[in-house]
């Protein structure tokens, strides 16, 4: 099927800080776009670039300088607007890189950058939006999540290149859509739809066949094409990718993207509560997807701030046990270790087996001295005295400083996002992010089928339905036919997955590609049974949703990371492989589902 005419096409060319240089060439190359577009900023990402800006490094991401230096010229050509989150916790100074480039480069682009969601210093309530704790640390960085409206603002003003700080993901196609659509605040059914297309292609490969569950079924994944919304009026686009690339573009891959990092199906943001419970996913061609019938809600009048805060010093050792009695060595690893060290010596201390046979350390102090090479060298000094077969993988090493990411929550009417056109400031906007819709203009929506507390995991008190025998249809027949006519398969083999962080919280969707299965699934996989199949996860709160509009279920799981993936002692701190452990684990399904 052919491109409508009235479409707004957004590439995305970066997934993360450390993507694939060769993108944006690839993306402005490779077929026609109007906007290119790349996402930086991880939660982890500002915390990288508050230390590197304590070292006297730049606290934007420069490879976003090196990318540009590729396609700053062809882009002018094309008239292709370029909006990024690369300038992190410095766009000033992103955008000042950008002039002093496009001047050795001969070029005279118009840059914007957008300010004002830098909140560092201000007075914040800092109670935890996830755990409702208190800080009593000093903030190293608070950055507000904005909105598209600077951006549209900045585009509309003439800009060839707008450089943000925080905004939300899904802002940096949201913008572009208010800038080419004139989208109002009560426009909430378009907002919500261009919220979900930024969210699928803000990861880059993830949308297209990257981390797939079934990814033996991606053609040429070693080149992997990014992908790209066709953003249409109503909100509705076509997820697709550029001809001749490697990848695919399914309704699974773009499934499995929807789910990735989500909590409740109510997707809070500065411009719209998108609902994920009522996205329709059609297949508009090969490698093209139709995402269609999102519906939004008017937003908070709140705004997500990402604190973080230097919690002290960490140091791991992992030491390798095989043969017999692996776990007779750990117990002898250890107390030959703590023999040295005493164990309550420390603040922290994380020890973990694996069921590979790795024994990990993890100890955290606020003494750097106490958790340095005086630790590291203990557990070296074990080496001839210790269980047999003794070796390690990592060498005795220096302690190293970790933060914590720390969610709170502050009005949307304090927070002024700033526009600057080529270093002048412009007047503020009319529609910002502080300001809201004066009406819902969509009707009530009423899917039925999300079981799970309105507030969402987003909210700080958030409950969700935890039993799954009264969810899912066909819950009383699955559940009466017991263990007849089923057979014991890898969960994997008929349902995919994808995990993630989310603070410290970690996320699980699940997902399957007809409907008798997903009946099956529903009925099945409640939080008891999950907890069940990966024990590990059973100290913890677990909430889970249903989004039977597209065959999946996401599962919350409260606390898991701790305090987030750069103060998280587990091997995956990201919890990326909660997913595919899942899928590995044997249950009784039914025979004809099978296939």
């Amino acid at each position: 099927m052919g491109r409508p005419l009235m479409t707004l096409r957004v590439a995305n060319c970066s997934g993360f800080y450390g993507d694939r240089l060769s993108a944006a060439r690839e993306m402005v190359e490779g077929g026609p776009i109007d906007v290119l577009t790349g996402d930086w900023l991880a939660e982890l990402t500002m915390l990288i670039l508050a230390g590197n800006r304590l070292k006297g490094r730049p606290g934007y991401a420069p490879t976003f300088l090196r990318q540009l230096e590729d396609v700053l010229g062809p882009c002018l050509d094309k008239s292709i607007k370029i909006v990024t989150n690369a300038g992190g916790l410095d766009p000033a100074g992103c955008a000042e890189a950008v002039h002093d480039l496009a001047t050795r480069l001969g070029l005279s682009p118009t840059i914007a950058h957008i300010t004002g969601d830098d909140l560092t210093g201000h007075p914040l309530d800092l109670t935890n939006a996830d755990t409702g704790e208190p800080l009593a640390a000093t903030p190293l960085t608070a950055n507000a999540y904005l909105g598209g409206r600077p951006i549209a603002a900045a585009l509309s003003a003439g800009a060839d290149v707008v450089v943000t700080g925080r905004v939300t993901d899904a802002a940096l196609v949201t913008g572009p859509g208010i800038w080419r659509y004139g989208w109002g605040p009560d426009d909430l059914d378009p907002l919500a739809g261009s919220v979900v297309a930024g969210h699928i292609i803000e990861c880059g490969c993830q949308a297209t066949g990257g981390n797939y569950a079934f990814f033996q079924d991606v053609p040429d994944l070693a080149h992997c094409g990014f992908p790209l919304a066709e953003l249409r009026a109503d909100g509705s686009a076509v997820i697709t990718k550029h001809p001749g690339t490697g990848g695919l573009v399914s309704i699974g891959t773009v499934t499995a993207q929807l789910v990735y990092e989500l909590g409740s199906p109510r997707y809070l943001g500065p411009d719209v509560v998108a609902r994920f419970d009522t996205i329709t996913l059609s297949d508009d061609g090969p490698d093209r997807v139709l995402v269609s019938g999102v519906r939004g809600e008017p937003p908070p009048d709140t705004l997500k701030v990402a604190v973080n805060y230097l919690a002290g010093y960490r140091n791991t050792m992992t030491l390798v046990l095989t043969g017999l009695d692996v776990e007779a060595k750990a117990r002898t690893a250890e107390e030959a270790l703590w023999a040295r060290v005493p164990r309550d010596s420390f603040d922290e201390v994380d020890v973990t087996l694996t069921d590979s046979g790795l024994l990990r350390i993890t100890v955290m102090d606020a003494d750097e001295r106490r958790v340095g090479r005086a630790f590291s060298a203990a557990v070296v000094e074990t080496g001839l005295a210790s269980y047999p077969g003794f070796y390690g993988l990592t060498p005795p090493g220096d302690a190293s400083p970790y933060g914590v990411y720390w969610p709170v929550l502050v009005p949307a009417s304090e927070v002024h996002p700033r526009i600057f056109l080529n270093g002048k400031e412009l007047p503020r906007p009319a529609l910002t992010s502080g300001d809201r819709p004066t009406r819902a203009t969509a009707a009530p929506i009423t899917p039925g089928t999300a079981r799970a507390a309105d507030a969402g995991s987003d909210a700080p008190d958030a409950r969700a339905q935890a039993t799954g025998a009264e969810s899912g249809q066909g819950a009383e027949a699955w559940a009466a036919g017991g263990r007849l006519g089923t057979v014991r398969v890898p969960l994997g083999r008929i349902a995919g997955a994808r995990s993630g962080d989310k603070g410290g919280n970690a996320n699980l969707g699940v997902w399957t590609d007809t409907q008798e299965r997903y009946d099956w699934l529903a009925a099945h996989l409640t939080p008891d049974t999950l907890t069940g199949l990966l024990p590990a996860l059973a100290p913890y709160r677990v909430d889970r949703y249903e989004l039977p509009n597209i065959k999946a279920l996401n599962f919350v799981i409260h606390g898991l990371l701790g305090r987030g993936v750069a103060a998280s002692p587990r091997m995956d701190p990201q919890a990326k492989a909660l997913g595919e452990e899942l899928r590995a684990k044997e249950v009784d399904l039914p025979q004809h589902l099978r296939g």
